[in-house]
């Protein structure tokens, strides 16, 4: 079932800027442009996430914060605030209110769902229309876990893929299997996402006994080298090579 999020805000900018970041992933937008309007929407539609600017006519995001957390059948719903201010008094009011999250304008796309992510799980749209159509990127290779990320890997994949690797190493080691094999080979560049992707790979196969091995192209492997989270990882050519290293 779609993911219902509301977004508030009046700038029609910003709620472009929401709407874009979210057609990757399956979820129903819906669309306030003040906190009446958006207070209002809250209550019709009982959304699983909102999105809050602050600064508002008729009623500012503060007060319909305010006016959510006084309703009962409200006051649960995950709120991720806008603001434009970033001072430590604004920013810890805004926490004080019982805020989940919160972004300073302007932002990105990738910004907000880096956020959302860490509120609620987002699942990529099943029609393909996302970059990469949504499949299953592990499988098992003799007894070893395979995980092998396509050329591209967008947001979406990535944060699918990140809600699926604890429960795919510990599959590793219900099946009696201790072998994980990352297989990057096909990736054309690294970026943020990614290398949050790898070190979660390593930590969850570290905590279970999992041995992990790492296949990437010699560009990517160095691309790799320029983060410090994985600058010392050891990076195996080609897949073969990983395989046998084990």
């Amino acid at each position: 079932m779609a993911l219902k999020i509301l977004t508030v805000d009046d700038s029609k900018t910003i709620r472009m800027v929401v709407k874009k970041a979210f057609k990757p992933y399956d979820c129903e937008l819906i669309e306030a442009e003040n906190g009446v309007e958006g207070l209002a929407a809250a209550t019709r539609e009982n959304p699983d996430l909102i999105i809050l600017d602050i600064t508002m006519p008729v009623m500012t995001g503060i007060e319909m914060l305010e006016r959510l957390k006084g309703e009962g059948s409200l006051k649960d719903i995950p709120v991720i605030m806008l603001t434009a201010e970033s001072g430590k008094d604004n920013v810890t009011h805004i926490v004080k209110m019982g805020v989940k999250d919160y972004i300073v304008k302007p932002f990105k796309g990738e910004q907000l769902i880096e956020r959302v992510s860490g509120v609620v799980k987002l699942a990529p749209k099943k029609d393909g229309a996302s970059d990469e159509a949504p499949v299953n990127y592990f499988s098992m290779n003799g007894d070893i876990m395979q995980l092998a990320m396509p050329a591209r890997p967008d947001t979406a994949t990535i944060t699918v893929v990140s809600g699926q690797v604890k429960t795919e190493v510990k599959n590793t080691v219900d099946s009696g299997k201790s072998k994980f094999l990352f297989d990057l080979s096909k990736v054309l560049e690294v970026n943020m996402a990614l290398v949050k992707l790898i070190i979660s790979v390593l930590n969850n196969c570290q905590q279970s006994n999992v041995k992990l091995r790492i296949a990437a192209r010699p560009k990517l492997s160095n691309e790799l080298k320029a983060f410090q989270e994985t600058a010392e990882l050891p990076v195996h050519p080609t897949v073969e090579e990983a395989v046998a290293a084990f």
